[in-house]
């Protein structure tokens, strides 16, 4: 049974991966994340990520909560009322329920890609809204994997978790050094980048790709010219009424229907 704890100390050390640790200590120091919401929680049990403690308002000890607990052994829950753990985090706690968990161990490349029909690659994003929003849209639109730069924001990052609605568990994923690494798979290489050659995205001749790896750049400068002269197409979407482009997650949604398997 899980040992519920009243919170009265703000400053209690079991609290600290909710109100104390930056999103870069949770990771280095603690190898934890923080996943929001009961729906996205379990998807995390499901993908098998392992709890160690829990942050909800009261109200869902006997709700939404308890499903969730019966799940999680006997991990410490931290509870008060909403105002209180408003206080505590900064924010008003979405839906009520926060739970830290062990970071899973990320698979290798080959793992998460040898099967694969359709990959996404992000190069360079930095904002967890964007990576959240374009893992939700790689799983619905029917992409088989992720694949992120070094320079990529993570995943597991607690506002890419809840934007995602928990898609980064259901989608593989893993880190790349190099669209070199999938060409090597046999994948052909799709660059998202205006250029004097970029090809409509509703070119035939990508649609019929049987391994294709569509390439999704920073929000501002977009894809590096090294890495859009080593694919093997430069893709536009066309626009109108003199919009010159797309923001990423929306631009990654409109690329994952199109070029998604037929």
């Amino acid at each position: 049974m899980p040992e519920i704890i009243e919170i009265t100390d703000l400053s209690a050390e079991g609290l600290k991966p909710y109100c104390k640790l930056t999103e870069a200590q949770l990771r280095a120091e603690s190898g934890v994340f923080i996943a929001e919401t009961a729906k996205v929680i379990e998807y995390a049990l499901d993908f098998g990520c392992e709890p160690v403690s829990m942050l909800t308002e009261r109200r869902h000890l006997d709700g939404q909560a308890g499903k969730i607990l019966a799940r999680c052994g006997n991990i410490p829950v931290y509870t008060g009322e909403s105002e209180l753990l408003a206080s505590l985090t900064g924010y008003e706690l979405t839906r009520g329920i926060l739970c830290a968990m062990k970071r899973p161990v990320m698979p290798d490349l080959h793992e998460v890609c040898s099967n694969a029909s359709r990959v996404a690659v992000l190069e360079d994003l930095a904002d967890p809204t964007n990576i959240g929003a374009i893992f939700r849209s790689a799983a619905a639109l029917g992409f088989d994997a992720v694949c992120l730069n070094k320079n990529c924001c993570d995943p597991l990052y607690r506002r890419a978790v809840r934007v995602s609605m928990g898609t980064v568990f259901q989608i593989p994923w893993t880190r790349i050094e190099s669209i070199a690494e999938l060409k090597a798979m046999g994948f052909k290489t799709a660059a998202m980048a205006l250029t004097d050659n970029s090809v409509s995205i509703e070119d035939e001749a990508l649609s019929h790709e049987s391994k294709l790896a569509v390439v999704i750049g920073n929000e501002g400068r977009g894809l590096s010219e090294k890495t859009i002269s080593h694919c093997d197409y430069t893709v536009k979407i066309p626009m109108s009424n003199g919009v010159d482009s797309l923001n990423a997650a929306a631009a990654s949604a409109v690329a994952f229907w199109q070029l998604r398997r037929r």
